[in-house]
């Protein structure tokens, strides 16, 4: 008689242990739908509008539009330079990412193997530059003693530099993980300093660097306050400042902001949507201890 209440016992517990588990289950998917509807509303509300006329997207409405005007996208890509724009992006957006990630990697190749008071006092330095917000006037004065003001080139430094910190900091937790023994074993077999880093220690790098190259290629496309204070040349401005085409004091075309915006968005989501699986695996191989 024990021996089967003992077993009803089990049954019911493992009923009541099945239950509450059904209902954290439906309560983590809820909470994933509210939060998935909570994020792709915006982007809903922006692509609706982007078809609809000037006064059906004044309202920023989630209903269809009563009548889809693609031709919104061939008058924003006309009217709003886009093709000069996306060149402009494009050629801030690699170059100063190519450029911010390589040194990167140099500087916390030699900061990680040669651990002096001097490195470790650059290292933090450098880091700190994530928590020091960037004063524009300083760095228009800089630009302007360098002659570098409302240049392109200048555009470009300026965002290499605001790269450092971030590039520096996860490049150098990924390093930590490299075995120093293939340093010393390509030290013996004949290899310089530039062979060593280059053939040896670049290959290793691939994922880390192929996560900074993508995370902050998506920070300088989005950068809308650096070229905004910076430039005052339309021919300069990046793909997502053309959007001052289609708004302004007297009139605003919110139809033709929201299709902007769209094509503005269109390349990073693209190019996050190609090296996701990089940033992933960069990201977790470089959470190491120190």
């Amino acid at each position: 008689m024990s021996t089967n209440t003992s077993k009803i016992r089990q049954i019911k517990h493992r009923i009541v242990t099945h239950r509450s588990q059904i209902f954290r289950t439906l309560i983590k998917q809820l909470l994933c739908l509210f939060l998935t509807i909570l994020v792709l509303s915006p982007i809903y509300l922006v692509f609706i509008n982007s078809f609809k006329t000037k006064g059906e997207a004044a309202r920023m409405d989630i209903a269809l539009p009563t009548e889809w005007h693609f031709e919104n996208y061939t008058k924003v890509i006309e009217d709003g330079k886009l093709v000069q724009g996306f060149v402009n992006s494009m050629t801030y957006s690699i170059l100063s990412t190519a450029v911010a990630v390589m040194l990167c990697a140099m500087a916390a190749y030699v900061m990680c193997r040669n651990k002096s008071r001097l490195n470790t006092l650059l290292y933090y330095f450098t880091i700190c530059g994530l928590f020091v917000p960037v004063n524009f006037v300083t760095v228009m004065k800089v630009l302007q003693v360098f002659h570098l003001a409302e240049t392109r080139a200048g555009l470009i430094l300026v965002f290499t530099s605001s790269m450092i910190p971030f590039c520096v900091f996860t490049i150098k937790s990924f390093v930590s993980s490299v075995p120093i023994q293939l340093d010393e074993a390509a030290v013996i077999d004949g290899a310089g300093p530039m062979q060593l880093f280059f053939k040896i220690i670049v290959p290793l790098l691939k994922p880390i660097l192929a996560t900074a190259f993508i995370l902050e290629f998506m920070g300088v496309w989005n950068d809308f306050i650096t070229p905004l204070y910076l430039t005052s040349k339309s021919s300069m401005w990046p793909m997502n400042l053309a959007v001052y085409n289609f708004f302004g004091k007297n009139s605003s075309y919110w139809n033709l902001v929201f299709a902007d915006i769209m094509l503005t968005c269109l390349p990073v989501i693209i190019i996050y949507l190609l090296g996701q699986k990089y940033i992933i695996s960069g990201l977790t191989s470089g959470a190491v201890k120190e």
